[in-house]
């Protein structure tokens, strides 16, 4: 039986621990919402891609949700409304919730050979949203191509009846559970524990000492649009490049964003340290089959020395032997018990939920200043077998308040798109020049943010 089930009364479930903090950081520039797009070989048909959203849409409880907002808590409550595919003709990532509306929580878009899925990420992490747009894609492309048959035996890789599981619930909470009226009774005792839990648990970085952290300045795009620039390689050249460094394909990715970084830009002082934000997905390590979010995030990075060569490799190695021991079970463990702790601890079940909020984005905003850049691999992946064929390439991206890029790949190609909220493009342009020069093949594509640019689009 599923929470919606055994709370069928009120079709309700609460937050997980991730999607809180999301809410509290939520920005007009840092928008919260990811994107999953697909190339397919033809123009899209809205109508058919209509009709396989409707057929999955029924089949996906959990993406009938819509935000509600308690007094203690944020949490997600079964609606009833439908949604409707539209042209993808505004910049990516828009907001998705706003406070005063009742929407779902996603949104589907096409536009000539491509459909992308856009999430805000309060519902689900991209692992979880790409269950769901695997198979939006194979609805759609059976419908398009009637010739092709359905193999029965190839069913949803999302499995319904705990797609609404807090998975951070079931491994890292506590055990021992306190009714209201003790919680209450034991915040009032435990208020001298927080300051210390919260400065040791919340505020890691701080053991670096007082290490400099270098932080990127860049021109805001004028509308808050975020620059997009997508790159197409084949996936054999990074492999190849990962393991004659011996390392895996995010760490060099990652080593070739930070040298690419310090190359662009010109008030680098020779000594500071490019922080990177690396999310982990913890089904890698932990049984679930949540559709909601089920991730942790760490951070590694780079600290430059001016008496050294600073060298591709020398990052690559420094990376590895930071984000090898926290990819550890036992760590990662450790780490989210703690953090779990403080949704469920008894002071945080009687404040209410405005100032949760408030405390979080100062916890976001402090947190913020202790990175440089962004990453996040999604990996491999495909398609059932009937429909594989017809899709081209896949991408993923999603924005924040820095540079960051996404990779994904599907078949031979992989997709590395970067975002920015700054319209400069020197750091992507000098990645891929890296590639390049490796004799790796690389396509680019670039959006238009600027009123120039955007001028030039509208008079073409």
């Amino acid at each position: 039986m599923t929470k919606w089930e055994a709370r069928n009364h009120k079709k309700w479930v609460k937050l997980d621990y991730a999607s809180n903090i999301f809410l509290a950081a939520m920005t007009h520039r840092d928008t919260k919402v990811f994107r999953l797009s697909a190339e397919v070989t033809e123009v899209v048909d809205p109508e058919l891609l209509q009709a396989a959203l409707e057929k999955v849409y029924d089949q996906y409880r959990l993406y009938h949700s819509v935000l509600r907002r308690g007094f203690f808590w944020y949490y997600l409550e079964e609606g009833d409304l439908r949604p409707q595919v539209m042209t993808d003709t505004n910049s990516s990532c828009r907001p998705i919730y706003h406070f005063d509306r009742k929407e779902l929580l996603f949104r589907v878009l096409y536009l000539n050979k491509r459909i992308s899925l856009e999430v805000f990420h309060v519902l689900s992490d991209g692992t979880g949203a790409m269950w769901f747009f695997q198979d939006l894609m194979r609805e759609y492309l059976l419908l398009k191509h009637p010739e092709t048959q359905r193999d029965k035996r190839e069913s949803s890789t999302y499995i319904h009846e705990t797609s609404s599981e807090d998975s951070f619930a079931r491994h890292f909470r506590r055990s021992e559970q306190l009714s209201f009226s003790n919680a209450a009774q034991s915040a009032l005792r435990g208020f001298g524990e927080v300051g210390t839990r919260v400065k040791s648990v919340l505020f890691p970085i701080a053991k670096r000492g007082k290490e400099k952290i270098y932080r990127y300045k860049g021109t805001y795009t004028p509308d808050n649009r975020p620059r997009v620039v997508e790159l197409e390689m084949p996936v054999k050249a990074i492999i190849n490049q990962a393991k004659q460094l011996n390392v895996s394909v995010t760490v060099y990715l990652t080593a070739l964003f930070i040298k690419s970084l310090r190359e662009s830009v010109t008030d680098f002082e020779g000594d500071e340290r490019i922080a990177v934000s690396v999310p982990i997905n913890l089904r890698q390590f932990f049984p679930s089959t949540s559709a909601r979010n089920f991730f942790s995030v760490t951070n590694v990075g780079y600290t430059y020395k001016k008496d050294r060569e600073n060298s591709l490799q020398e990052i690559c190695q420094e990376l590895k032997a930071e984000i090898d021991p926290q990819l550890e079970k036992e760590h990662l463990e450790g780490w989210l018990k703690q953090l779990v702790y403080f949704e469920y601890m008894p002071i945080s079940r009687i404040v209410l939920r405005p100032i949760k909020d408030l405390g979080l984005k100062v916890i976001n905003y402090f947190s913020n200043r202790k990175i440089t850049i962004a990453i996040s691999n999604l990996g491999r992946v495909s398609f059932s077998q009937q429909i594989d064929q017809l899709v081209k390439e896949v991408f993923f991206h999603t924005i924040a308040v820095r540079p960051q890029f996404c990779t994904i790949s599907h078949n031979d190609v992989m997709t590395i798109t970067f975002t920015s909220p700054f319209i400069e493009t020197d750091i992507f342009q000098i990645f891929a020049r890296h590639l390049t020069n490796l004799e790796i093949p690389v396509i680019t594509t670039v959006n238009k943010v600027t009123d120039a640019e955007l001028e030039v689009v509208s008079n073409a």
